[in-house]
C-alpha cells in the first residue's frame, strides 16, 4: 500500500511485516477515527485544523516504519535476542497504528467531560481484547497472543525497552507525528522540528546485566534534534493547544455535557441523547458497542437537537456552541496567580453572573491549562557520546536544563460575552 500524506509525503507499507497495517485499516473501529477530529474544537480558532485521528494514526505507523529501519541499522550493537525481529516489528506497527483507537468524540475533550469514566487508553485495550471487534480478529489471525501484546505496547510494556518507549515515551512516534501534523494543519510554522535528523541520531545504549538496551541520541551532534522537538512541543502548547477560543469552547462543551448529566440523574433524558451518554451519566461507564457508536458527528447532531430543549441552560449552551458564539475569557497573569486571588476573582465573577441572571454553576468557571514539555527525570532517552558514556539530556544541553520540569500554565476565567464589561469592571476595581 502506498499513500500520499500532506505531512510525510509518500507513505508506504509494502514489506511483509508492514502488511498488518493495510489489513487493520479496514477494521470498523479504526475507520471510526475518520469521524473524530484530532484537535477537538481547535478548528474554531484555526480553520484548517480539521484533520482526524485516522490520518494521525496512519502517520504514527509511518514514523514507526522509519524508526524500525533505523533500528535495523543498529542491529550489530545489540544481542540477537534484543533485535527488532519481524514479529516484534509487526507488534510495534500495530501498536503505533492503534494507539488512539479508544478516543471518544472530540478526542481528549470527551475525557475531560467524564473524568471518572474509563480513559481512552482503557477503551483502546477493551477494543483490542474484545473478540467481537474487527481489530481483535485481524490481530488474532496472525497470532492469538498478538492482541494482548499490542495492548501491552500501547501501555509502554515490552521486553524490548526501546520498542516500548517508541510507542509510549517522551520521543515516541505518536508525538513525532502529531506535532508535525498539528503544526501543518493549523499553519503554525514554529511547531515543526527536524524529524529526519532526530531519527538518524537515534542510537541504542549499552545493554547491562542481560537487560534490553535503552534508546539514546548520538551526542553531541544529535542534541539539536531533541532541542527542536522540545521547543516545538512548547510552542504548540503556548499558541495552539492553550488558545483562548479553543479552551473556551472546550469548557462550554464540558458544561453542556455536565448539564445533560444533571438532567438525566434528575429523571429526564433530553431528546436524541445517545445511549452511551445516558449510561455514562448514571454509571460512569457504558458498553463497548454503545461507546463505539459515538463520534463527532453524533455529538454535533445531539447538540443541534438540544438547542430546542425545554431546559434553558442546555438550550442556551447548545445554541451558543453550535453557532460558535463562544464565551469570553479573562486571563490571570503574574501577581494575580499568587495567593488566593484566583479564588477571589472567580467568586467576584460568579457574583456578576448571578446579578445578571446567569446561574454561576453553569455559566462561569476557571479554566486551568497546564503542561510540562520536558522532564529530565525521564530515563527513556539518554545522550550517548563516542567514549561510550551516557548523560541525561539536560546535563549536556543548556536549553533542556533550563526547560526541565518547567510548566506552561494558562489560567483564565470563563463567562458569557454579555458579562464582559461588567466582569472587567469588577476585576479591575
Amino acid at each position: 500500500m502506498i499513500l500520499r500524506d500532506p505531512v510525510h509525503g509518500l507513505v508506504a507499507f509494502e514489506a511483509d511485516e508492514e502488511q498488518i497495517v493495510p489489513r487493520l485499516m479496514r477494521a470498523r473501529e479504526l475507520q471510526r477515527l475518520r469521524r473524530i477530529r484530532q484537535l477537538g474544537f481547535t478548528s474554531l480558532s484555526y480553520p484548517g485544523a480539521d484533520h482526524t485521528r485516522f490520518s494521525h494514526s496512519v502517520g504514527a505507523a509511518h514514523v514507526m516504519t522509519r524508526f524500525l529501519r533505523r533500528l535495523r541499522d543498529l542491529h550489530d550493537e545489540v544481542p540477537f535476542w534484543q533485535r527488532a525481529t519481524t514479529e516484534r516489528a509487526r507488534e510495534a506497527l500495530a501498536a503505533a497504528l492503534l494507539h488512539d483507537l479508544g478516543h471518544g468524540p472530540f478526542s481528549h475533550l470527551f475525557e475531560e467531560a467524564w473524568p471518572n469514566a474509563p480513559s481512552h487508553e482503557e477503551w483502546t485495550c477493551r477494543i483490542l481484547l474484545d473478540p467481537s471487534t474487527d481489530t481483535n480478529q485481524i490481530l488474532a489471525e496472525h497470532d492469538l497472543l498478538l492482541p494482548r501484546r499490542v495492548a501491552d505496547l500501547v501501555h509502554g510494556k515490552h521486553e524490548v525497552t526501546f520498542l516500548a518507549h517508541a510507542v509510549s515515551g517522551t520521543f515516541d512516534v505518536d508525538r513525532c507525528d502529531y506535532l508535525l501534523r498539528d503544526a501543518h494543519f493549523t499553519g503554525v510554522g514554529y511547531g515543526k522540528f527536524d524529524l529526519d535528523w532526530l531519527l538518524r541520531s537515534f542510537r541504542l545504549g549499552n545493554a547491562e546485566d542481560g537487560r534490553a538496551p535503552t534508546l539514546a541520541i548520538d551526542g553531541p551532534k544529535g542534541l539539536p534534534a531533541i532541542e527542536s522537538f522540545v521547543l516545538a512541543r512548547l510552542f504548540m502548547f503556548q499558541q495552539v493547544y492553550f488558545h483562548k477560543a479553543s479552551r473556551a469552547s472546550e469548557w462550554m462543551l464540558t458544561r453542556l455535557l455536565g448539564r445533560a448529566k444533571h438532567l438525566i440523574l434528575n429523571g429526564r433524558i433530553p431528546s436524541d441523547t445517545p445511549l452511551a451518554l445516558v449510561e455514562l451519566s448514571r454509571t460512569d461507564d457504558t458498553s463497548l458497542v454503545n461507546y463505539l457508536a459515538m463520534d463527532d458527528t453524533v455529538i454535533w447532531e445531539t447538540i443541534r437537537t438540544w438547542q430546542s430543549d425545554i431546559d434553558p441552560v442546555l438550550s442556551f449552551l447548545s445554541t451558543r456552541l453550535f453557532s460558535r458564539d463562544l464565551f469570553k475569557t479573562y486571563e490571570l497573569f503574574g501577581e494575580q496567580l499568587e495567593g488566593n486571588f484566583r479564588d477571589v476573582a472567580l467568586a467576584r465573577v460568579r457574583e456578576v453572573a448571578e446579578t445578571h441572571g446567569f446561574e454561576p454553576d453553569w455559566y462561569v468557571g476557571l479554566d486551568a491549562a497546564k503542561d510540562t514539555p520536558f522532564e529530565n527525570s525521564d530515563a527513556a532517552l539518554t545522550v550517548l557520546f563516542p567514549s561510550g558514556h551516557h548523560r541525561a539530556p539536560a546535563e549536556v544541553s543548556f536549553l533542556l536544563r533550563r526547560l526541565s520540569g518547567e510548566s506552561i500554565e494558562r489560567i483564565r476565567l470563563v463567562f458569557p460575552a454579555e458579562l464582559r464589561t461588567a466582569v472587567i469592571a469588577a476585576l479591575e476595581s
